[in-house]
């Protein structure tokens, strides 16, 4: 759920900034506690972006790394990991950067803004995209169709949601997202493609995330995954890569012998194309649950991160289940800083 309009003002004023610069200075920082800050699309703001997936502009993005590292100190994920193992606590303020998803617009945006200020990252795959024209994930298409309909209404699962606006089109989907994410998956998978070929955008998908139509070419075009030959340019040039699950499901909703296939299988196409074989791993939309942690600990997976809020006090961490802050560029970047004084 977005801020408050009213929230979302009083963050973005210059007191509030100011009032964040000073806590920056005098709050007693915590030692051995990690924020983790997530991010998913860096590019610029622009109407076929999927509604809630925009982190930053390119603009944004550097202004915020700026930022952070004037009063915390980036980490990669190798000190985390050795801490993790039992290692040396991390100083005061760490921060470690992730971006999940692997967009093609994190090597044209995100990673030269990281690069230029030598500063770390992670990046979370989900493997069955990468080279893989016949596939987007679900979402990409469902507001794919969406955007591209002629229909002016589509049955919701309260009833029929208007189309005939760009505004009535981002609330529709949204409307829709969070019903489709209540499902079981199987479930899930075949309502997008029933929704999708109601919509207009051609034949359902005979796998998750594969796409048809001109639904499917734009939300392919606009939301492409990197590629396997980008992502081992992006892995020498220091991007650590880890897993993300093969296709992306919420693991929370799957039994956990498949969620244990989709980690463990995400590993191995990572370590088979990229030599990457971090036991690092994010849980799709953060969906987790005590099943979907053990499968993540018997695929290998030694520190897993969610998308619940906070900052973690790594004297008492549970490993598989670390919080992270999301940022999203309807943040203002003085609100993400003062979550991150916790």
């Amino acid at each position: 759920m977005g801020l408050p309009s009213g929230v979302r003002r009083v963050a973005a004023s210059q007191p509030f900034a100011r009032l964040v610069d000073v806590l920056e200075r005098i709050v007693p920082a915590r030692p051995d506690t990690l924020a983790v800050l997530t991010f998913h699309r860096v590019t610029p703001d622009r109407p076929g972006v999927v509604p809630g997936l925009l982190s930053a502009t390119p603009e944004g993005f550097a202004a915020l790394l700026d930022a952070v590292a004037r009063r915390h100190r980036i980490v990669g994920i190798d000190e985390v990991l050795g801490r993790a193992r039992g290692g040396r606590r991390l100083r005061r303020r760490s921060v470690l950067l992730t971006v999940d998803d692997a967009y093609a617009d994190f090597a044209e945006h995100a990673w030269p803004a990281l690069r230029a200020r030598g500063l770390p990252v992670v990046l979370f795959v989900p493997t069955a995209y990468p080279d893989a024209p016949d596939r987007a994930f679900w979402w990409e298409r469902l507001f794919g169709a969406i955007r591209a309909t002629s229909r002016s209404t589509i049955d919701g699962p309260d009833g029929s949601l208007p189309l005939t606006t760009d505004a009535e089109r981002e609330a529709a989907y949204r409307r829709l997202r969070g019903a489709l994410k209540a499902m079981p998956h199987d479930e899930l998978v075949r309502c997008v493609d029933d929704l999708v070929a109601a919509l207009g955008g051609g034949a359902p998908a005979a796998t998750e995330g594969a796409q048809t139509g001109a639904a499917g070419s734009a939300a392919a075009a606009d939301g492409r995954v990197l590629g396997w030959d980008e992502l081992r340019r992006l892995r020498s040039e220091g991007v650590s890569l880890a897993p993300h699950t093969r296709t992306h499901p919420l693991l929370s909703r799957l039994p956990g012998d498949a969620s244990e296939a989709e980690i463990a299988g995400s590993r191995e196409d990572l370590l088979r194309m990229t030599g990457s074989e971090l036991p690092v791993f994010a849980y799709p939309s953060g969906a987790t649950s005590p099943e979907a942690a053990d499968a993540a600990r018997r695929a290998g997976i030694e520190v897993a991160f969610t998308t619940e809020r906070g900052v973690n006090n790594l004297r008492s961490a549970d490993w598989l289940g670390l919080r992270r802050i999301n940022v999203s560029v309807r943040t203002p970047s003085a609100l993400v800083r003062a979550q991150m004084l916790r």
